[in-house]
């Protein structure tokens, strides 16, 4: 089987990160409206700000304890159907919940997961963000690329195909895989244009793709090693797992668990995660087949 380069690292705040093992990052949603509710450290509800930022703290905790190697953070939830929240209050969402994170774990390696260069910029500057997660490739802001290539932080690019409230309308592949990776390679030199380094290619599993898609890109993903690039998969729970079984997200942790055991021996770098113990144990069995021998 097809395996990925080893010796990928990125530039962390001034410092060489390597990914010559797999890494695990962890969700964490300042939304109300996530599609799986385990993520979401907004209430739907009224409640205070200590409240929301115990939950956030505790969340926090949670990944670090487990293992978790980065921390990923949303202010606008691009589950399929979902609207847009505006700038404002993205921005505000993010204020409030990075000073929390960056109060409990100052060195936490933190991404968000924004598509707007204005937000992005903001977290870097004022919070330290290290790396930046787009969704949609800098389709949905034009200043996006450009701002990356100034910040200099590395920058998570991702296929989709439409927008979160239209993505899951007949999305049409001839090829899935060959498009996806063709895509991705061109906006990634558009990227070195502007000067950017450090790309993690993220083939957007869910993001306008059927559960055919989903798993063409799975059985094929080996491909993905021709960008040359590290590979990041977010899988978690998702609609591809639960749907196998006419379930729900809430039952979606086996499933998840199973997929990223291919996606690890198959080259996966960044393991983007809901339950990041079950995945921790995953890298390492992974880790212990592959090397037995650093057992004893």
């Amino acid at each position: 089987m097809k395996t990925s380069p080893s010796d990928y690292t990125l530039n962390i705040g001034g410092h060489l990160y390597s990914l010559a093992r797999p890494v695990v990052m962890g969700i964490l949603n300042l939304t109300p409206d996530s599609f799986y509710p385990g993520s979401r450290m907004l209430s739907a509800e009224q409640e205070t700000p200590e409240a929301t930022a115990h939950r956030i703290r505790q969340r926090v905790r949670t990944i670090l304890v487990e293992g978790g190697d980065m921390i990923d953070v949303g202010a606008c939830s691009a589950r399929p159907g979902s609207d847009e929240v505006s700038t404002a209050e993205e921005m505000q969402r993010l204020s409030e919940g990075l000073a929390v994170i960056r109060d409990e774990a100052p060195e936490a390696i933190i991404s968000v997961d924004t598509y707007r260069a204005d937000v992005a910029q903001m977290c870097v500057r004022d919070y330290g963000v290290q790396i930046i997660n787009d969704i949609s490739g800098g389709e949905l802001d034009r200043a996006m690329f450009h701002t990356i290539g100034r910040l200099g932080v590395p920058y998570i690019l991702m296929h989709m195909q439409g927008k979160p409230r239209d993505m899951q309308n007949q999305p049409h592949y001839d090829d899935v895989t060959a498009e996806v990776i063709s895509y991705l390679a061109r906006r990634a030199q558009q990227l070195r244009d502007h000067g950017v380094t450090d790309i993690i290619a993220d083939p957007g599993f869910g993001f306008g793709k059927t559960l055919v898609h989903n798993y063409e890109m799975m059985q094929h993903l080996e491909c993905f090693h021709e960008l040359g690039m590290p590979l990041l998969i977010g899988i978690s729970r998702k609609s591809m797992i639960y749907r196998l079984f006419g379930t729900s997200p809430l039952e979606a942790l086996n499933g998840t668990t199973a997929l990223h055991v291919i996606a690890l021996q198959k080259g996966a770098h960044i393991l983007r995660v809901h339950d990041v113990r079950a995945a921790v144990e995953a890298v390492r069995i992974h880790e212990a087949c592959c090397h037995p021998q650093t057992l004893q």
